[in-house]
């Protein structure tokens, strides 16, 4: 970049961007800009119209940030060579220059290696130099969190755990339930084009920014601030946030959240419409959006899933479920049980906890999800993983809020037609199961329960549940009722086949007990469609029927849910609930209750690419789906994206599809990436919503 105007000394500077950024790790982000992390020297070169005599003539930098830079803030440094340009003493960030071996001072050429310091504000920084009494810009660069430098607050050590939580692009989201796991492909993006631009733009439109700039800029040093802001501004409620939740029935002037596939059409929309909240999100999309920033800006991320996930709003570390006397739950409360829930973790230090020793270091629960408030604003966390697990709930940020969702207590109600309520359940161990995340370098699942909680049951985790909770529940615990001193009628459930979507549902319910004597049952089952976070959307069916249960044999009653009575009620619903309550009709106060979530498998979509790929090179794929109902699919489309692979997404609208026919899509690409990519395709029709495929794309150079 030329310099050089009437009578400056300044000739050129070179930023060196493409060498710089491979240096940096941020090349798959840009090699035009110049984007470097904290803590690690970059090298620019500078070319001057005469020698460089530093003894007599001195080389002054100077590297502000923010509106109103200040060196007290950590957002302006001055420092130069040789090093007599004296920062002021309440300097919080001082950056440094050194002039490199390569350099010929006679010829004016100067090669200069810059360090931003480890504690830097992330963000657009402009240097500035001044040299015999010239003074000329060099030009802007982002810095970022830096998890490649012990110094930072964000290292993390292994490489491949780096790779995984900064540098990859795809990931896996789990839904479904503790019984069926199931995955979601999700393509996180954060190096697509202008990320760096909207990510900035989320942290400059923060309520925090906008009362305070100067304040706010300088706390940017902080992971532990930055990520509490970016909690916040995913979700809309208190901000211009990215994602406007919705749980209910419509989702007219928007997306279905199901429909999502990653987070650059989400973040790219917001930024391109005036930075007014995207429509729709949950909980999988708000954490998939939220990992993809944090990887950007440098945070090691990752996205978790809690499955059986309490939200327990009067934090009492109970759940209430109330069960009407057929079976259907009686009523929506403020308490509720997700099947799963979804938020990220962020890798961080955390001395703002005392030093503990690094005690509460690592993983912290970030949620972006809006649920609670936490200091007045619709955010959660960086709570410490370790902390949730030792019960230490006094802790910054929201840790007796994220202890509860993987530790409260189920009590399962029975609301009788008079209203009196009888207990009929006490689960401790529902709430907190299979909680999971992406394995490192590879595409399955990693069971991180034992760093949230302690082996149910074990004497840890009763410790850890104590040191967690006031003294009333332990009170509430021992007031408990007990039945009438009766063999109790033992319940499960039984997959006759696998739930398939398109499929008849049949399983069975098996009775047994040890009573000596038969047993007349009153046995109610219920079937609903169930929302993902435990609110129910419909009643698909109910039976009522009595039977004997006859001693030392088991009772088998067969369940079969037609694909023609569900179809319509689970075309928008995660899960089905299946419920049965069975009293005994000589002793009607021992009523018993099982409840199995069922998650019906989709039909097989299957893509395929060609095994050889380059990049910058037109490349071809195909889809195929086929029609597994006897019913004609209207309104089919299918969308295809991908990082690296589609510059945005591609939707192509279908013809309808008569039973048992098949529908083949063929489709272009152009690659502009190399590596390991993943293309993915959603199948959308009357009959089936987001129906989901990918395939890894391997580009060579």
């Amino acid at each position: 970049m030329g310099l050089e105007s009437q009578d400056s000394i300044f000739k050129e500077v070179d930023l060196q961007s493409k060498t710089n950024n491979t240096e940096h790790h941020t090349s798959e982000i840009s090699v035009d800009e110049l984007i470097v992390r904290r803590g690690q020297p970059f090298t620019l070169t500078l070319k001057l119209t005469q020698p460089f005599n530093p003894d007599l003539y001195p080389l002054a930098l100077i590297a502000v940030t923010g509106q109103s830079p200040s060196e007290d803030r950590g957002t302006k440094s001055c420092f130069g060579i040789p090093d007599i340009v004296k920062s002021s003493p309440p300097a919080k960030a001082a950056w440094n220059v050194a002039l490199h071996k390569s350099s010929i001072p006679q010829m004016g050429i100067l090669s200069l290696t810059v360090t931003p310091p480890a504690n830097t504000p992330i963000g657009q920084h402009t240097l500035s130099v001044s040299h015999r009494d010239n003074e000329a810009v060099l030009g802007t660069l982002v810095v970022l969190f830096n998890p490649w430098c012990p110094d930072d607050w964000v290292f993390l050590s292994d490489e491949s755990e780096r790779q995984e939580y900064v540098i990859n692009e795809q990931g896996i989201i789990y839904t479904g339930n503790g019984n069926y796991i199931s995955s979601i492909i999700w393509d996180f993006g954060q190096f697509e084009n202008n990320m760096v631009n909207i990510c900035l733009k989320i942290l400059d439109l923060n309520p925090k920014y906008i009362k305070d700039p100067a304040k706010d800029v300088s706390a940017r040093c902080n992971p532990v601030y930055v990520s509490r802001v970016v909690t916040a501004m995913i979700n809309c409620l208190d901000d211009h946030g990215v994602l406007e939740g919705n749980w209910g029935n419509s989702f007219r002037g928007g997306v279905p959240p199901s429909q999502w596939n990653g987070s650059y059409p989400i973040l790219k929309q917001w930024f391109n419409i005036g930075c007014h909240p995207v429509k729709y999100g949950q909980c999988w999309v708000f954490a998939g959006v939220m990992c993809s920033v944090m990887r950007l800006l440098g945070i090691p991320c990752r996205v978790v899933t809690n499955f059986q996930s309490a939200h327990d709003t009067n934090k009492n570390l109970i759940v209430d479920e109330y069960h009407a006397d057929y079976g259907v739950r009686e009523k929506e409360t403020k308490d509720s049980v997700w099947n799963y829930h979804v938020w990220v973790e962020g890798w961080m230090k955390r001395p703002d906890l005392g030093n503990q020793y690094g005690k509460y270091d690592g993983w912290q629960v970030l949620d972006p999800t809006p649920q609670e408030k936490s200091e007045g604003v619709y955010c959660c966390g960086p709570a410490p993983v370790k902390a949730i697990l030792c019960g230490d709930t006094n802790l910054k940020y929201d840790v007796p809020f994220v202890f509860a969702e993987v530790n409260a207590d189920c009590i399962d109600w029975l609301v009788k037609a008079d209203g009196s309520e009888v207990k009929i359940f006490c689960d401790s161990h529902r709430v907190g199961q299979n909680i999971s995340t992406k394995y490192v370098g590879a595409n399955k699942r990693m069971d991180i329960t034992h760093t949230y909680k302690y082996r149910e049951g074990s004497e840890e985790e009763r410790a850890a549940f104590k040191h967690g909770v006031s003294s009333n529940i332990e009170d509430e615990e021992e007031t408990e009722s007990k039945k009438d001193e009766v063999s109790p009628v033992l319940m499960r459930f039984e997959e006759v086949s696998k739930p398939r979507n398109g499929k008849d549902v049949s399983l069975k319910l098996v009775l047994q007990s040890e009573s000596t004597a038969a047993r007349l049952l009153s046995i109610n089952i219920s079937i609903q469609a169930m929302r993902y976070n435990g609110s129910p959307a419909a009643n698909i069916s109910s039976e009522v029927k009595d039977e004997t249960l006859q001693p030392g044999k088991a009772l088998s009653i067969p369940i079969l849910v037609p694909f023609s009575t569900y179809k319509t009620h689970m075309l928008e619903c995660d899960s089905m609930k299946i419920s049965a309550i069975v009293t005994d009709k000589r002793r009607p106060d021992n009523t018993y209750l099982a409840v199995n979530d069922i998650v019906l498998e989709n039909p097989p979509l299957s893509i395929t690419v060609p095994s050889l790929i380059k990049v910058n090179r037109e490349a071809s794929g195909e889809v195929l789906f086929m029609n597994p109902v006897n019913e004609l699919l209207k309104d089919c489309s299918l969308i295809l994206s991908g990082s690296g692979l589609l510059d945005e997404e591609v939707k192509h609208n279908l013809p309808d599809l008569r039973p048992s026919s098949r529908v083949r899509i063929k489709f272009f690409f152009v690659p502009q990436k190399i590596g390991d990519k993943t293309l993915i395709a959603n199948f959308t029709c009357s009959t089936f919503r987001n129906i989901k495929s990918s395939c890894t794309v391997n580009v060579k150079p």
